[in-house]
């Protein structure tokens, strides 16, 4: 089935199904509907060869009642059979009712309007089905590679009482993989929209150099702080802890965001960072559970100082702030670093003697207070000494704060960019993602 008419048959699914629902309610009720569905292919690899291969087609809705000043949220997943998922969804909406009479009254309730309607469709050129195997495995044959192909087409959808309509579809793939010599892997990714195999070819090389210099001697480096240079990947780790309530305006409000100084600006950030949540990549719809929609770019840093935080509808009307479009978690869905101006070919020199990071984590945060955050690195790693890579290293534990790491002790950002996407599949096939250049960092602090 092509991606054009799984997307039609799923919006005029959820288009039915969406009048009767609404159809049913009675007066004091309003009702809000969002559709998870996707079509993708799953591919893992072992050995350089298949190992399981299958073909997903999911969707499920999930209705948000609120009557009374209670609300009151349900799922289900859908058959793909209007009947059949009519009367169970009809049995869902009883269920919806009878549990609102039950919950206390919600002094916090954002109700539910019409905040407008849109339509985004991200059409992508990936690889026929048939295609997949021998486009993967072919430029990697005599590699031991392992890992996930995952592609096909996303849609989320919503409606609501009042009369509000958002409809997003995007086709999309990754690949996320190692290769291994021995004990010793390198790890890449590659994802996009458009499969294009010469990127692909360019992607497994670098990984394959990577692996290459794992059979350098192993290097013994000691604790201490370090001149460090964190690839896009590894700092694409690193900028993902703002999504740990750095960025939520109720966590700040609440006295548990590690930003806490930086929005009440004790403390900045280098002015050589500047962060966005940037809908304009394409990897997650700009309307959040409620039908709100974001602007396509929100500036978060700029600057090394607090621009924006994240501002749910709940949050806005708890303590008086003007909401942003955020999702209810106030986490950034579309991270967006800004390059600076270190060329690629520049960053051995520039490292000078340290250590080059490709990935890290474990990360937690150690001490929120001061944005402090702990974590390991990974995969290949290496000490350079004169702009050399001399070797790997074992796995290192790190101990930073943001305000150092990304503040006082940042040197550098790379020219070029690249996008980190989702690749979570627990129940369904995630969205979003960041993107992020690479960083040194002087003086990084490594603890065992």
């Amino acid at each position: 089935m092509s991606a054009h008419d799984f997307i039609n048959r799923v919006q005029v699914h959820f288009d039915r199904l969406g009048a009767d629902l609404l159809g049913q309610l009675t007066a004091g009720e309003e009702l809000t509907l969002n559709l998870n569905a996707e079509e993708t292919l799953f591919v893992r690899f072992n050995g350089n060869r298949v190992r399981q291969n299958t073909d997903v087609e999911q969707s499920s809705l999930s209705l948000r009642l609120q009557s009374r000043g209670r609300t009151v949220e349900k799922s289900r997943t859908l058959t793909g059979n209007f009947e059949s998922d009519q009367a169970a969804l009809t049995r869902l909406l009883e269920h919806c009712r009878q549990e609102v009479l039950v919950l206390p009254v919600d002094p916090h309730q954002v109700p539910i309007e019409n905040n407008g309607s849109s339509s985004e469709e991200f059409r992508g050129a990936l690889l026929a089905p048939e295609q997949v195997v021998p486009a993967v495995v072919g430029p990697a044959e005599g590699c031991d590679l392992a890992g996930l192909y995952a592609g096909g087409t996303v849609v989320r959808g919503n409606q609501n009482s009042k009369g509000q309509r958002h409809w997003f579809a995007t086709e999309t793939f990754f690949l996320d993989y190692s290769i291994y010599n021995g004990p010793q892997a390198a790890k890449g990714s590659y994802a996009g929209s458009h499969w294009n195999a010469a990127d692909w070819a360019a992607n497994l090389g670098r990984t394959k150099t990577l692996l290459q210099l794992l059979s350098k001697p192993r290097q013994n480096v000691q604790p201490g702080a370090y001149r460090t240079y964190l690839a896009p990947r590894a700092l694409s780790d690193l900028v993902g802890m703002m999504g740990w309530n750095a960025l939520s305006a109720s966590a700040w409000k609440q006295g548990r965001s590690p930003f806490k100084k930086l929005a009440e600006k004790e403390l900045s950030l280098s002015p050589m960072l500047n962060v966005d949540e940037n809908f304009g990549l394409g990897l997650t719809p700009r309307f959040n559970s409620l039908g709100e929609v974001s602007a396509t770019t929100l500036p978060l840093i700029e600057r090394g100082a607090l621009s924006s935080m994240l501002v749910s509808s709940r949050t806005a009307k708890e303590y008086g702030l003007l909401a942003n479009g955020a999702a209810d978690g106030e986490g950034p869905r579309a991270l967006d670093v800004r390059p600076g101006s270190l060329r690629e070919a520049d960053i051995l020199q520039e490292l000078g003697t340290g250590l080059y990071l490709s990935n890290l984590h474990y990360l937690n945060w150690s001490d929120p207070v001061s944005a402090r955050v702990t974590g390991m690195t990974r995969y290949a790693c290496f000490w350079v000494e004169a702009g050399e890579i001399v070797g790997p290293i074992k796995d290192l534990r790190w101990d930073e704060s943001l305000y150092s790491a990304l503040g006082s002790k940042l040197m550098a950002l790379t020219d070029h960019a690249e996008i980190d996407p989702a690749v979570d599949t627990y129940f369904h096939r995630a969205l979003g993602g960041s993107r992020t250049p690479g960083a040194l960092i002087d003086g990084f602090t490594f603890t065992l």
